[in-house]
């Protein structure tokens, strides 16, 4: 794939205030761009080119009259598991292929009143359950890099739009990884938010209504090709709902606590206890921790101060899965209680904390979320030391497609071994489960030519720390596209 000449949203808005270039002028070529390219790729799923053309023309009307907002004029997409009125919001799910809301989600909303164009939405999987984009309503997304390999989930066609230059930022949404994976398989950036940061009001499952009430451990966030379009977008997500009292953050984000990379101090991880990292993986990782040491910042190798990987890996994976059981049949809850009653008190392992989060009781999610705050509590004296943990994003580069309809048989490839599909979660585990931002960047390329890329973990409500050690490391270890040097 060719990702030369494909401008990042800062340069187009300064092109934009510059009158180098029309609304109207970005617009029809990003559309060119999709109805051209996107027949192989399938990323756009639900196109709406009429309100786009309209809205630039607006914009540039705008623009003429002397108004000048964040994304005034700028095209961008936005994942289909949000409402915006008039289009059909599924989730992937046929039963609600022709379910269509009345009203904008709240970043929608926050989209438009910053003046961006909104071209379409973008696809991905059934209930956005799954690492890779696929359902029987909208088909497959491909990898821009490589069509035989997916592009991610759940945000997973934003990823493949950004590449394939189908818009210069998208919205998504991370709960495991669906944010930072995508980006890491598509060679873009993404960051996932503090846990509160952002209102994901009428990002809801079909048919639930919008309400202001934020689910636990999942957020909305940014995706870009450039890294300092990530603060760009999340300053316009960032601050609480209006329906509610809001917390009374993200207006006001701390600034990153330094500006200079050889100031950073910087804990390196690339190895899980629950799952081996892959070559290619390592690889981008021993890039970024090299820019880093090169550039005079403090990096490690081990903390005492870093909570327990393991135990962490499971809680995450416990209230992970609580959350996914709410919706289930009753028979089908009841099945899976039989499964956990059977299992064994020494089963500890991966697939037994799925089975028990599956029909976690309320005493049983109270007791597992203290647990969490003594993560937490570890999580804040580690970054009273260091001011931010680079890991992989999860153990390989893209995979092949894999679409076998029962996820436990679904095996991943790492090296020429084979571990359960489902591990391979535990690394976007380690900032979601404490809530923690973290920023996924491109740290080059596989020996294969696929996109490879890491996550910056950053201190909660410090999210401006991470990005800032993004922008640094896009200087020397390359962005989208490719490697420096």
């Amino acid at each position: 794939m060719d990702a030369q000449n494909l401008p990042t949203a800062e340069e187009l808005m300064a092109a934009l205030r510059a009158d180098d270039v029309s609304s109207v002028e970005l617009t029809d070529e990003a559309i060119t761009r999709i109805e051209r390219d996107d027949k192989a790729i399938n990323a756009i799923c639900v196109p709406d080119f009429d309100r786009a053309r309209t809205a630039a023309r607006a914009a540039d009307e705008a623009r003429g009259r002397g108004e000048d907002r964040p994304l005034l004029g700028l095209p961008v997409t936005v994942k289909e598991s949000y409402d915006i009125a008039g289009l059909p919001t599924t989730w992937g799910i046929p039963a609600h292929r022709d379910h269509i809301p009345a009203e904008d989600a709240v970043q929608v909303s926050r989209l438009r009143e910053a003046g961006a164009v909104i071209l379409g939405k973008t696809n991905v999987p059934p209930a956005l359950q799954d690492v890779q984009s696929f359902n029987d309503i909208y088909g497959t997304t491909n990898n821009p890099w490589d069509h035989t390999r997916t592009s991610g989930g759940s945000s997973g066609g934003s990823a493949a739009a950004l590449a394939a230059g189908f818009g210069a930022l998208s919205i998504g949404s991370d709960i495991a990884g669906s944010l930072r994976t995508p980006a890491h398989f598509c060679g873009v950036y993404a960051h996932k938010p503090t846990l509160g940061l952002a209102p994901s009001r009428g990002m809801v499952p079909p048919t639930a209504p919008p309400y202001p009430a934020e689910p636990d451990l999942a957020v909305v966030g940014p995706m870009a090709r450039g890294a300092r379009d990530l603060t760009l977008l999340l300053d316009v997500m960032a601050g609480p709902d209006p329906l509610t009292l809001g917390v009374a953050y993200g207006l006001t984000l701390p600034p990153a606590r330094h500006e200079r990379l050889g100031d950073f101090r910087v804990l390196v991880l690339d190895d899980h206890p629950l799952i081996p990292t892959g070559s290619a993986v390592r690889a981008g990782v021993e890039r970024v921790a090299d820019a880093l040491a090169d550039a005079g910042a403090r990096v490690e190798r081990h903390s005492p101060l870093l909570p327990d990987l393991t135990e962490a890996a499971l809680l995450y994976t416990q209230l992970l899965f609580a959350g996914f059981s709410a919706r289930f049949p009753v028979e089908f809850y009841e099945e899976w209680r039989t499964r956990a009653a059977a299992l064994g008190a020494d089963d500890q392992g991966l697939d037994a904390a799925r089975v028990r989060g599956l029909v976690f009781s309320h005493r049983d999610w109270i007791e597992a979320n203290g647990r969490r705050e003594r993560h937490r509590q570890g999580w804040r004296r580690l970054f009273e030391s260091f001011d931010a943990v680079v890991c992989p994003v999860t153990p390989t580069p893209a995979f092949p497609h894999d679409h076998h309809p029962d996820g436990e048989q679904r095996r991943l490839d790492i090296d020429g071994v084979q571990y359960p599909y489902f591990d391979q979660l535990v690394w976007a585990g380690v900032a979601t489960m404490p809530g923690l931002p973290a920023t996924a960047v491109p740290a080059g390329r596989s020996p294969e030519g696929l996109p490879v890329g890491v996550q910056i973990i950053g201190p909660m409500w410090e999210d401006r720390t991470p990005l800032r050690l993004a922008e640094l490391l896009e200087e020397r270890v390359g962005g989208f596209g490719g490697v420096v040097g």
